[in-house]
């Protein structure tokens, strides 16, 4: 009897693709201004919308090996979240803010996908 197990992997990148960013300079500067007199401007309750709109320009800008990505996350449900973790922040004395940051990116992932064909 052999201990062998045979294990059938696949990697996007080996699909024959290239990766690679095409955002320009000029767009970023644009959506960097936009998203700080947003924040600015509402005295920041639109930062979840800022941040939604510099990542989603971010990741609607990067191919993966051949396949472009897309932003599906919502200013709406990042800022629940927000309001969330800003209550977590006061009850734990500020503790909690070590989480935050894990979290974020967690939201950022769990809402990025390959782009349709």
């Amino acid at each position: 009897m052999s201990d062998r197990v045979n294990v059938n992997v696949s990697v996007v990148g080996e699909i024959g693709g290239k990766s690679y960013f095409d955002g320009g300079l000029l767009s970023y500067i644009g959506w960097t201004i936009l998203g700080f007199l947003l924040t600015i401007l509402t005295l920041g309750i639109c930062y979840p919308w800022a941040v939604c709109m510099m990542y989603g320009w971010e990741i609607n800008h990067t191919v993966v090996g051949g396949r472009r990505l897309k932003f599906n996350g919502k200013a709406i449900g990042l800022f629940l979240l927000w309001i969330k973790w800003l209550l977590l922040i006061i009850i734990t004395l500020g503790i909690y803010s070590f989480w935050v940051f894990i979290s974020l990116k967690k939201w950022k992932v769990k809402n990025t996908t390959f782009q349709a064909e």
